[in-house]
């Protein structure tokens, strides 16, 4: 719980905790039994935040809301699309105010085994005072990588971590503390998790931390796991993530991170297919001279603001530069599915309209007899009019695709021609005192 460090006095230490909770209603296994025991877990542990995912309904909100009334007093679930958002916080401390942004691009309506688009995928946004400290908290699911050889999801997810960096940067700028949790369905080395990272400027609480207790390599889907439907790696994969930054007035560290480990004691079965993290943040209040009582500046490992270095910028230019690559290879895609639409309704319109001439000709021969049985009229009529529909949602479906992804690299153009314009001003780092190496004060990409 946020309560003060016996060795840092002035520090305060938080326990952050995540879990994609697996929670489809009828069709997870074990769904009811998981929640109790989730509920039990939360109830258990002295946690400061929880950030859920995949609590696709309301009802186990409430339930769940209801148990921790004492322990996490205070909560929120983010509605969106068709079957919500799935995401949804607890905090031990109260929620100032909560946003939720749904992210442009989530997959495709008729991919009904796959079901991404009808979940409405967001980030969930959460403001609370921590003491004299303002967090926020963000929670979020990105859409899944049904495979790993042939990802036709992956335009859609880098568009979603571009949008979700842009939503934390411009939204946590009065933040002293930020921390981001959830399924990102990335790999730590994925194309879409070094934009977040990189460009919104997170440390990975699993790389930060000088203790771990969990799965090997931080794996958070692992075969051990018996309702892990997948079939990982001999490790594991790591798709599952607590992010966090500080600020000028707060550094901030991860003491120690744990994750389950596919099995619970004296359960049958886990708390869901995905492992549960848990993170210990340590808060230290930066002096007014901007030195904490550890003797850092409050920056953290990775530099922030001005103090970007060149190679800082160089990495963001070609990571920027190879994300708009890929929304590039979507866009194309996503122009040929709307010409294939748009072709087949000209085709249907073409049908439609030569079967209402070859019904006209008994009207106009005063009588003669129809060339099609009543029947197989209306049968091909119907057909015709089914292509024509189905063709023109399908066409403004993918119209609204082309915009978004239109919009995602026209931001990523500008974003890498405004990075290499500042590269290019570098200045060279002026030589110092010996033993000491003098940075030139970069610009982040935020300012």
């Amino acid at each position: 719980m946020s309560t003060p460090d016996p060795v840092h006095p002035t520090s305060v230490r938080l326990r952050v905790f995540s879990l994609n909770c697996w929670g489809i209603r009828y069709l997870s296994k074990h769904c009811a039994q998981r929640y109790t025991m989730i509920g039990d877990l939360l109830a258990k542990e002295q946690y400061d935040v929880v950030l859920l995912q995949e609590v696709w309904s309301e009802k186990d909100f409430d339930a769940l809301r209801k148990k921790l009334a004492s322990s996490l007093p205070y909560g929120h679930y983010f509605k969106s699309g068709v079957i919500g958002s799935g995401l949804a916080i607890f905090s031990k401390h109260r929620i100032q105010d909560t946003f939720r942004y749904r992210y442009s691009l989530n997959g495709y309506p008729y991919m009904l085994n796959h079901g991404d688009w009808f979940g409405g995928k967001a980030v969930g946004m959460a403001v609370l005072n921590i003491g004299n400290t303002t967090a926020h908290f963000y929670v979020t699911h990105l859409h899944a990588e049904y495979s790993r050889e042939k990802d036709s999801y992956l335009p859609h997810r880098v568009v979603q971590a571009w949008e979700l960096q842009h939503f934390i940067r411009y939204t946590s700028a009065e933040a002293d503390l930020v921390v981001l949790a959830g399924d990102f369905n990335m790999h730590p080395m994925d194309l879409g998790n070094r934009l977040l990272r990189t460009y919104a400027d997170l440390r990975d609480a699993y790389v930060e931390t000088p203790k771990f207790d969990g799965c090997e390599d931080g794996g958070t889907m692992i075969a051990e796991n018996p309702n892990n439907d997948m079939v990982p790696p001999e490790k594991g994969i790591r798709i599952d993530y607590i992010l966090f930054k500080g600020s000028s007035r707060l550094e901030l560290h991860c003491e120690s991170m744990s994750t389950t480990k596919g099995s619970v004691l004296d359960h049958a079965f886990p708390y869901s297919d995905h492992e549960a993290l848990t993170a210990e943040l340590r808060l230290d209040r930066v002096a007014q001279d901007g030195v904490s009582q550890d003797g850092s500046n409050g920056m953290g490992p990775l530099a922030r603001g001005s103090d970007r270095t060149a190679g800082k910028l160089a990495e963001l230019v070609d990571i920027v530069t190879e994300a708009r690559t890929e929304v590039k290879v979507g866009l194309h895609c996503a122009q040929g599915m709307c010409y294939t639409a748009a072709r087949t309704g000209v085709m249907g319109l073409v049908l439609l309209l030569l079967e209402l001439a070859i019904a006209a000709v008994p009207w106009l021969a005063l009588g003669a007899p129809g060339p099609f049985p009543s029947v197989s009229f209306y049968l091909l009529g119907a057909l015709c009019f089914l292509i024509l529909l189905t063709t023109a949602l399908l066409y403004l479906f993918y119209t609204m695709e082309i915009k978004s992804l239109q919009e995602a690299e026209d931001q990523m153009r500008q974003a890498v021609g405004c990075l290499q314009e500042r590269l290019r001003g570098f200045p060279l780092a002026s030589p110092g005192p010996p033993g000491k190496e003098r940075r030139p004060g970069g610009v982040g990409p935020e300012e």
